[in-house]
């Protein structure tokens, strides 16, 4: 891969494209509504009272 001109630039990129996103996803869960996440986490309980009717 030494032969490959400028392969040094895609680990940095990785590395901040994956940072990037975990920050974002962190910065989502810490300002989300507590309502909606209780809403969202009653989904599947939701769903299998629905399916025994």
């Amino acid at each position: 891969m030494d032969s490959i001109a400028g392969i040094e630039i895609f680990p940095i990129i990785s590395l901040l494209i994956f940072f990037i996103f975990f920050v974002v996803l962190f910065w989502w869960v810490i300002t989300a509504k507590k309502d909606y996440i209780k809403e969202v986490s009653n989904i599947p309980l939701d769903n299998q009272k629905e399916n025994l009717l």
